[in-house]
This record gives structure tokens, C-alpha cells and sequence, in this order.
């Protein structure tokens, strides 16, 4: 039965895409784009790292913006918890390969699109595959993956590519961009060498120097470092994807001003604010390194405790 749904599936987007017109499709585009940006970005690759909630996200709507190509990376699996947030995460697809859901997602919208997968994720033995003709990498990793997103940023650095990363906090996002000949991601966050606690730590106040979502945490304890969790709303990947599909845009299309590091945004939704952030020097500016310690013993001192809840009798 599955085998024959498939079937018929598969040949429904056959027939889809036989008659599908890509001007018609996003014929509504036009008018904030003109014709021929639309044809622009119908020629460009988008490289993704991460199929999760913000990459799901990312992906539908660059698609829907009329970008013709991608790279997508993920060797994970949807499951129960992914339903709050994940575009890909429905009953239909628990179990099932994020890049692979997500890539026929995408083509649904787009038959046309030419999407390659990369089903083990993305690292050092398919790094140049994966960045092979991209014109643009939007980081959705998950938030943990420490290593892993340096070595994308700083391939990307090397390569000239814009580097985009939107990341979902409580019910908004906070948005750097690093371009070529810019500040580097590792000069911004200065992660490099440092333990998994103090990179989580700097990744985190890097991206939010304002720090707008931390005053409706109504559950502090759900903040797990140690366990790598964390609490999580759709609003906010939604939030990341148009916020960063629109610096693409003007990235890919060359208008715009496009705000990169040491500069950020954030928007919060529910506080109803949004703040033009500057941290010259990064993770070394001074009065950062003062939040930097605040921070470092706040969750320091949780995750003695949680260690402590957790120890047998």
C-alpha cells in the first residue's frame, strides 16, 4: 500500500511539473522584485546546514522567493518533539530523513529546483561538495554543533561566500551577517579552543548582546547546557527565515544596506521590540566580556544544580 502511495505521488509531481510555469508561479513577487531580479535569483544556490525548525523554514521560503537551487544538509530524523517548531515534522514523516522530507517540500513548490542532499550532514569530507557554486549559506546547525558551524563559516570565509546565520530566541531572532572581506565568525564569537560550555556561552551573547528574550523565560530549569536542550517556539524559526531570506535577497540582488558583524539585529516579537546591536571586537569588546562573566556564572551555578538533582541517592 505505501509502495502504491508513493507511486502515485511520484507521478502526481511528474505531472505537476510538466505544466508548472516558474514566471507564473512567482508572478506575485513582482513589483518588490522587478523581472529580471527575478530571473537572478532563479540562477542562484543557496547552500542550507540543517533541516530542523529555522532550516525547514529556510528552505520553504527561499524556494518560495524563486531561488532555483540549493544544498541541504542533515543525517538527523524527525521524532515527537520537532512538532512545536519543525516545518518538515508532522505525523506522516516521524521517523523519517529531515533533508530527504524536506527536499520534497521544497519540490512540491518547485519542481523545477535542483536540490542536492547531503543525507551525513555536512563536515570536512564533503565541505567543498557542499559550498561547491553556492552564491549564499544560511546556517541553521543546531544550536550546539559548535565545531561544526565554525568549520562552515570558515570555509565560507575562505571561499568569499556571504554567511548568514538567524538564530530563533523565545519568540524572536537575532540576525548576523559576515561577509567577504568583513569580520569573520571567528573573530566575532572567539570560540575557537575553548570547552563546550564556554562556546555555548559566547555563541549565545554573540548573537544577542541586547539580550531581549531573557526577560519572559518563565521556566529558567528548561534551560538544559548539559543536556543540550532548550525551549523552542515556531514563532521564532518563522521569524528567522524572513528575516534572513530578505539579507539574502538583497546579498544575492546587490541593493539593499545589508547589516553585517560586528552588527546584528534582533527582534523580539512578544516584547514588541527590535535593537540595532554593535559589538566592535566581538566577544573581546570589554563590556561584553563583563556580560560574558555574569553569564558564565548564572549558568554555571544551574548546571551545578541540575548535576546535583541528578545524582543518585
Amino acid at each position: 500500500m505505501e509502495q502504491q502511495l508513493n507511486m502515485l505521488v511520484s507521478n502526481g509531481q511528474d505531472s505537476n511539473a510538466s505544466a508548472f510555469d516558474y514566471d507564473q508561479a512567482f508572478s506575485r513577487n513582482l513589483g518588490w522584485f522587478t523581472e529580471t531580479e527575478q530571473a537572478q535569483l532563479r540562477g542562484k544556490r543557496a547552500a542550507i546546514a540543517g533541516m530542523g525548525g529555522v532550516g525547514g523554514a529556510h528552505l520553504l521560503t527561499l524556494a518560495r522567493l524563486g531561488i532555483g537551487a540549493f544544498h541541504i544538509a542533515d543525517f538527523d530524523q524527525f521524532d515527537l518533539p520537532n512538532m512545536n517548531r519543525q516545518a518538515g515534522a508532522m505525523q506522516s514523516t516521524l521517523g523519517k530523513d529531515k533533508a530527504q522530507v524536506m527536499q520534497a517540500m521544497a519540490k512540491d513548490i518547485n519542481p523545477d529546483l535542483q536540490i542536492e542532499v547531503f543525507p551525513q550532514g555536512v563536515g570536512a569530507g564533503n565541505m567543498d561538495a557542499f559550498l561547491d557554486g553556492v552564491d549564499i549559506y544560511i546556517d541553521s546547525l543546531d544550536f550546539f554543533a559548535f565545531d561544526t558551524r565554525r568549520a562552515v563559516f570558515a570555509a565560507c570565509y575562505r571561499k568569499g561566500i556571504p554567511a548568514v546565520t538567524a538564530a530563533p530566541l523565545g519568540m524572536g531572532t537575532a540576525v548576523l551577517s559576515f561577509m567577504p572581506g568583513k569580520m569573520s565568525f571567528d573573530d566575532y564569537f572567539q570560540m575557537q579552543g575553548q570547552s563546550e560550555f564556554e562556546q555555548g556561552i559566547r555563541f549565545l551573547l554573540g548573537l544577542a548582546p541586547a539580550r531581549l528574550h531573557g526577560t519572559y523565560l518563565v521556566d529558567p530549569s528548561r534551560v538544559r547546557l548539559d543536556l543540550k536542550k532548550g525551549p523552542s517556539t515556531v514563532m521564532a524559526c518563522q521569524l528567522c527565515a524572513g528575516v534572513a531570506a530578505t539579507e539574502a535577497a538583497k546579498i544575492l540582488l546587490g541593493r539593499g544596506k545589508v547589516v553585517c558583524a560586528p552588527r546584528g539585529i534582533h527582534y523580539d516579537a512578544y516584547r514588541q521590540e527590535l535593537k540595532k546591536t554593535w559589538l566592535p571586537g566581538g566577544n573581546r569588546n570589554p563590556l561584553q566580556k563583563i556580560k560574558l562573566a555574569i553569564a558564565r556564572r548564572m549558568l554555571g551555578q544551574k548546571l551545578v544544580t541540575a548535576e546535583r538533582q541528578h545524582e543518585p541517592a
